[in-house]
């Protein structure tokens, strides 16, 4: 049957069971890894490694209630269409996701002032960093507006480069260990003195920063209508990911304390190049930093690619008017939501640097994820027809718990962190507003 005139045409899905794992590695790797390291060793001192270990416990806990909802759900939109299921309160599924989409945007443009710091000045330090960090995300909204398969094959060929450059990191930590190089009694510092209040709040503020080298997995469920067979994909495409991934960052921070001191590490918006430098190792920094730049293209590319998609499941679910579900329809690719992102994502970029846009990034997906995990347990009640994977029901609770600590003020961060947030959220709620008397407008006429 021929399609109406005013019907939009549905989502290609191109996405197989390998390049969904790819994307889901290719999305959590990156940015945070590479860039936010240097913060989180300033904030936890030579135990570097431990704010890791905790993120990757409670991404693996937040991770099985996604790969419950998904297997229920397949559809885009993620936590919003969680949320307005379990609750059915309008008003909550739109601060939702409209959290989960500024959460992606400020990723974005934490990778973009990634992109613009240490990394790129190992080349040339003439063009002011804003420029660059802009002209960067105005090129991947192009690549993202020319399809979803030549996105995710970017992706692909970026993954493979990031993943070298961390396996680089590793081989130059076992180098050391093998000649003796490093110290090891760094791994047992802390930077917190005195009271033991005073250690947990600065491994817990350590651990929520840290926590953004693990988000990204969340994105993967907004590709839902773009994978073949999504009930039995993304289970297994989501735990390796975040499998993978949390095993090399703790090797990498293991690595990283090791050979440099926590207080180089934190000066430095290119960390891992410090360590590259101090590894012992004759390995080109210009060829590590050039590495280092495709890893945040790859972050700020997934998370553009994110957001607009939110939009598009949106617009379809009536949460935001219809016109932000146009597809260029000799493309497929969500025209509204691509042009709409990236303008936010501008604004972001002017608003701070790599920490302060990292650390919002975590607190806006922490306060998600919190919610995540409890529609879980609310959504047991609904049954649906086809079979799909059921997390214990522990893991849901132990996430919400945990999720809700690190986004509690006693992860210590600064207060930019909540101003920004804030002000994201009244943003979301100006919308929201617009967006109903819209609706009672048209069902009036």
């Amino acid at each position: 049957m021929a399609m109406a005139a005013t019907e939009q045409p549905a989502l290609k899905r191109a996405i197989g069971p390998k390049l969904l794992i790819l994307f889901v590695i290719g999305d959590i790797l990156g940015t945070g890894i590479y860039a936010t390291t240097g913060k989180v060793a300033g904030k936890v001192g030579g135990a570097l490694w431990l704010p890791f270990v905790i993120g990757f416990v409670v991404a693996l806990l937040t991770a099985a209630s996604y790969v419950e909802l998904v297997g229920k759900y397949p559809k885009a939109a993620g936590a919003a269409l969680y949320t307005q299921k379990a609750f059915k309160v309008p008003f909550l599924t739109f601060i939702v996701a409209f959290m989960v989409m500024c959460s992606g945007l400020s990723s974005a443009s934490a990778a973009a002032r990634a992109f613009s710091g240490d990394y790129f000045r190992e080349f040339t330090d003439a063009i002011p960093s804003t420029l660059i960090a802009i002209t960067f995300v105005v090129a991947l909204a192009a690549l993202a507006l020319r399809g979803v398969s030549e996105s995710v094959k970017t992706n692909v060929v970026l993954t493979v480069v990031e993943l070298t450059g961390l396996l680089i990191i590793l081989s130059i930590g076992a180098w050391a260990v093998l000649t003796g190089e490093g110290e090891p009694s760094r791994l047992g510092e802390f930077e917190a003195s005195g009271s033991g209040y005073a250690l947990m709040t600065s491994v817990l503020g350590a651990t929520a920063l840290g926590f953004f080298a693990f988000v990204g997995f969340e994105d993967s469920v907004n590709m839902a209508e773009e994978t073949q067979d999504p009930v039995r994909t993304f289970p297994r495409a989501i735990f390796t990911g975040v499998a993978v991934t949390g095993t090399v960052y703790v090797l990498v921070a293991l690595a990283s304390s090791l050979l440099v001191d926590h207080r180089t590490l934190e000066k430095s918006s290119g960390p891992l190049l410090e360590v590259v430098k101090a590894g012992g190792v004759d390995f080109p920094p210009k060829l590590f930093a050039l590495i280092a730049l495709f890893a945040v293209t790859n972050s700020a590319l997934i998370n553009i690619m994110m957001a607009s998609r939110l939009c598009y499941g949106l617009a379809n679910e009536r949460v935001l008017p219809r016109v932000m579900g146009k597809v260029l329809k000799n493309r497929r690719t969500p025209l509204t939501g691509i042009v709409f992102v990236t303008l936010l994502t501008i604004g972001l970029v002017c608003t701070g640097e790599i920490e302060g846009l990292g650390d919002t990034t975590a607190f806006l997906l922490l306060c998600v994820f919190a919610v995540v995990n409890i529609t879980v347990l609310v959504l047991r009640k609904d049954r649906v027809e086809h079979a799909h994977f059921r997390t214990p029901t522990a893991l849901p609770v132990l996430g919400a718990i945990t999720a809700l600590i690190l986004a509690s003020p006693l992860a210590d961060r600064s207060a930019d962190v909540y101003v920004r947030a804030g002000v994201l959220l009244v943003i979301g709620i100006g919308l929201w507003i617009v967006n109903k008397i819209v609706l009672r407008a048209r069902h009036e006429d």
